[in-house]
């Protein structure tokens, strides 16, 4: 790939600072710069994505050295020729059926340390949730195996979550409709938000509207996403919605939001699933600034 990219343009797309990336250059050969004719380091499309890779294994737990020895070693840095992920994915779900997180977490490291978060929230993660789903309305599942899934995934993504509301970027308030308990779809969005540099404050399950109101005066957030899985939890919400919405960018989400409920009190909605509404959200922000 032809080189492009300054260091400050790559620390940017990466969230690795540029001291951090000269170090892996100098200790572990991990990049591949050329120079411009004015000096300047310049990496190409490779560089970048070994950095993603290098990343990815250590959000897993992998220590730096050996880090780089499987990027490295791998030859193949993105995520392209993934024979092994139907197996994966299919090995997370008996773990996960049959009460086994040991199994459980150990497919989880290789998926988030092989992919991309989106590309692993998009291919295995929610395909995974709505099999769940569909499954739990079957009757296939229990109420004990829904449960357990529900919160080894929850625990497994808040941890990656850790420190998501740090940096510069635009910041988005989320949080999940009163009574509304589901919220993995909410956390992949925030994830997946952040990965485009987004700044998150995340207020959970079951959020009064007046707690989240007074959160947005606190914060003066740019977006404020509220998700809810059946119209039923939004409806009785429409005045309260409404005068949030009168003061800040309010946006709704879920399978519960409808266009004309949106439109009614004011509000945007977010459609797609949540990695794809993430870099909608991204994508019109960076458009309009």
């Amino acid at each position: 790939m032809e080189p492009r990219l300054r260091i400050g343009e790559l620390a940017r797309r990466t969230h690795v600072s540029p001291d951090v990336l000269r170090a892996w250059e100098r200790r572990y050969g991990l990049l591949d710069p050329q120079r411009s004719d004015g000096g300047y380091r310049l990496y190409s499309g490779a560089d970048e994505d070994r950095v993603q890779a290098m990343v990815r294994h250590l959000a897993a737990g992998v220590p730096a050295g050996e880090a780089a020895r499987l990027v490295l070693e791998s030859g193949e840095p993105g995520n392209a020729g993934t024979p092994w992920l139907p197996d994966l994915a299919a090995e997370l779900r008996a773990a996960l059926d049959d009460f086994d997180e040991a199994r459980a977490q150990a497919a989880l490291d290789l998926v988030l340390a092989r992919l991309s978060f989106d590309a692993a929230a998009r291919d295995v993660l929610l395909p995974y949730l709505r099999d769940l789903g569909e499954r739990w309305e079957r009757g296939e599942v229990s109420v004990a195996q829904e449960h357990f899934a529900s919160i080894v995934l929850r625990g497994r993504l808040l941890a990656l979550a850790r420190g998501w509301d740090r940096g510069a970027g635009p910041r988005a308030l989320l949080a999940c409709a009163p009574g509304e308990r589901h919220d993995l779809g909410l956390i992949v969005f925030g994830l997946a938000l952040r990965q485009h540099g987004w700044r998150i404050t995340y207020l959970g399950p079951d959020t009064p509207v007046d707690t989240l109101r007074a959160a947005s005066r606190e914060l003066v957030p740019d977006v404020v996403v509220v998700t809810a899985l059946t119209a039923v939890r939004l409806r009785p919400l429409r005045e309260p919605l409404a005068d949030l919405a009168r003061g800040t960018h309010l946006l709704l989400a879920g399978a519960g939001a409808r266009e004309d409920f949106a439109a009614a009190v004011g509000a945007g909605r977010l459609g797609g699933d949540p990695v794809e509404a993430a870099a909608a959200l991204a994508a019109g922000a960076e458009a309009s600034a």
